[in-house]
């Protein structure tokens, strides 16, 4: 059998060891100190207390032996039934003086329960303290003098000891699930702001500038021509909000990614939306980079804006890297909130977009005249461009954005790519 062939079969023997119950994977343990216990090298060498003779193993030999070993099956399951039976075994060994290696499963018991035990606690410990006293004091009695009451003192610290050792890994174990327990509600916590940005995102933009549109469209009833085309960029803006938003809904869907729901769900909301979204029978992988917003797709944003009736300069100097990581998104998020709210607080105001490639960072602008837009920084709820300056922040980048003395205001956002090594 070779290297691989034997990690894959122990993989396997470890799965099927898993699968197992609990009580079966502890139950060998158990009986591995049973069979030691009638070892020649063995036998006679166990814990000893009160300085009683050693006595061969007789039938009531077994019934401790067995009350020692066979209950390490429930140390997990049940590990308060589990310390009982095995205490009243080794007291039984001791008294009778058989002195087996099963007086060594004590103290395992008792670190299984200080782990394992979930309720009565004190009650436990009060118990078996109180129990050691007259067990010590037989043991006393039985023997010939030869153990002192310090040394009894000392074999019940090295029990409490044991106890404390549970104790120990059971405040661990807790202390590692509620680190867990907070990393995942931070995760959670981290999706969910996400995804309420990509919805404010898409929203905002699109609805926003679809009600522009329908405004603008109520003052051109004499114009057909112009109404057509006013109530057509009213629709494809629909249509891309539905493409947007069916890429956020299908990212929370747990199929997300096997291709099935994907393809079929394209097909109504892709036709007519341009170059926001795959066409019917485009790939998943398609889907997903078209779907995407990039910053060359900023001229596209550009351009619904001014159908909306807002003036817009754009400006695009240099070559986007072949690699950006996530820049070129945060970039067209930058450009998409920027225009959003010129659209709705500085309507009709010329606004200018430079968006400037460079080898390492991705340096954007946006700047809108006019008063109206000093304006959309107090009126706003400002959930967009905070959530902006997060994003920038995130990658190490600079965001800044406020009026300026001539009452234009401006955004600004210095965006580092992802550097390949």
């Amino acid at each position: 059998m070779t290297l691989q062939g034997a990690r894959t079969a122990l993989q396997r023997v470890g799965r099927v060891w898993r699968r197992l119950d609990v009580m079966v994977r502890d139950l060998p343990l158990g009986l591995l100190f049973l069979a030691a216990c009638f070892l020649p090298g063995v036998r006679g060498q166990g814990t000893e207390m009160g300085d009683l003779p050693t006595r061969p193993l007789d039938a009531l030999a077994a019934l401790a032996l067995a009350l020692e070993c066979l209950p390490l099956a429930l140390r997990r399951r049940r590990p308060l039934v589990c310390l009982a039976l095995v205490s009243c075994g080794f007291a039984l060994d001791q008294l009778r003086g058989y002195h087996s290696a099963a007086g060594a499963v004590l103290p395992i018991a008792l670190i299984s329960t200080g782990s394992h035990l979930d309720h009565h606690r004190r009650t436990t410990v009060l118990a078996l303290t109180a129990a050691y006293v007259p067990l010590a004091i037989g043991l006393s009695l039985l023997g010939s003098g030869g153990e002192t009451p310090a040394e009894f003192v000392t074999f019940y610290l090295v029990l409490a000891l044991a106890w404390g050792a549970g104790a120990w890994l059971r405040a661990t174990r807790a202390a590692e699930a509620e680190r867990r327990e907070r990393v995942a509600a931070e995760t959670r916590t981290a999706e969910r702001t996400q995804i309420a940005r990509e919805l404010h995102d898409v929203v905002t933009h699109h609805v926003t500038a679809m009600v522009v549109q329908a405004e603008a469209a109520r003052y051109l009833t004499a114009a057909p021509d112009k109404l057509e085309q006013s109530l057509t960029a009213v629709s494809d803006t629909g249509r891309r909000a539905i493409t947007d938003l069916r890429h956020l809904l299908d990212l929370l869907n747990p199929d997300h990614g096997t291709g099935g729901r994907e393809g079929a769900g394209d097909g109504g909301g892709g036709a007519g939306s341009g170059s926001s979204g795959p066409g019917p029978g485009s790939g998943a992988a398609a889907g997903r980079e078209a779907r995407t917003p990039a910053v060359g797709r900023v001229r596209t944003l550009v351009e619904q804006t001014r159908r909306a009736g807002q003036p817009v300069d754009f400006t695009e100097e240099g070559t986007p890297p072949a690699v950006t990581g996530s820049a070129d998104l945060v970039a067209y998020r930058v450009v998409q909130e920027a225009l959003t709210n010129a659209l709705k607080y500085a309507h009709g105001s010329r606004t200018s977009v430079q968006v400037r490639h460079g080898e390492r960072e991705i340096t954007v602008e946006v700047s809108t005249d006019g008063t109206g837009s000093r304006t959309a920084a107090a009126v706003g709820s400002g959930r967009g461009l905070a959530g902006l300056r997060e994003r920038v922040g995130v990658l190490g980048g600079d965001f800044s954005a406020g009026g300026g003395p001539d009452g234009a205001f401006t955004v600004r956002a210095r965006i580092p790519v992802a550097r390949v090594s």
